[in-house]
């Protein structure tokens, strides 16, 4: 049995050290706002923060969880309220199956540098796939989001 603590909560959790954190958020914790894309890490579908830090959650395995603060897209942030304000706003999902990566990565972006510059977002956005291809609105959305929180402070 192992203690997990996801979005600020403690999970019990039996599985063994080497399965697929994703595996574990959706299937035995029951948060399914984090997705399956590709399964090699590469699309960014899955993207979750552990400590703060982007990791693709169907490549890292369980054990590497253990004693940290994992964060999902069902978590709740400062960063992430004007996030969504920002992607309702400009209409930045179409499909939305990349969407709960792409918040994520953006958060963790938001929560590291208060006015992101294009190059930074590009830099933190790089290996989430959109095959919607709504990359132009995700950059503004971010930007929007930037600016508003700075405000708010």
């Amino acid at each position: 049995m192992q203690t997990l603590s996801i979005n600020g909560k403690e999970y019990q959790v039996d599985v063994p050290d080497d399965m697929p954190l994703l595996w574990v958020l959706r299937d035995i914790v029951g948060l399914t706002g984090t997705k399956f894309g590709c399964g090699v890490a590469q699309c960014g579908a899955c993207s979750i923060m552990i400590d703060g830090t982007v990791v693709r959650s169907c490549s890292t395995p369980v054990s590497l969880a253990k004693g940290r603060q994992v964060f999902t897209i069902e978590g709740s942030s400062t960063s992430l309220t004007y996030l969504g304000q920002a992607w309702k706003e400009l209409s930045v999902p179409q499909c939305g199956y990349c969407q709960s990566g792409q918040l994520i990565s953006a958060a963790a972006l938001l929560d590291a540098k208060e006015t992101p510059t294009d190059d930074d977002i590009d830099e933190a956005m790089n290996g989430n796939i959109c095959r919607c291809g709504t990359y132009v609105r995700i950059k503004e959305a971010i930007h929007m989001a930037a600016k508003r929180k700075k405000e708010a402070i």
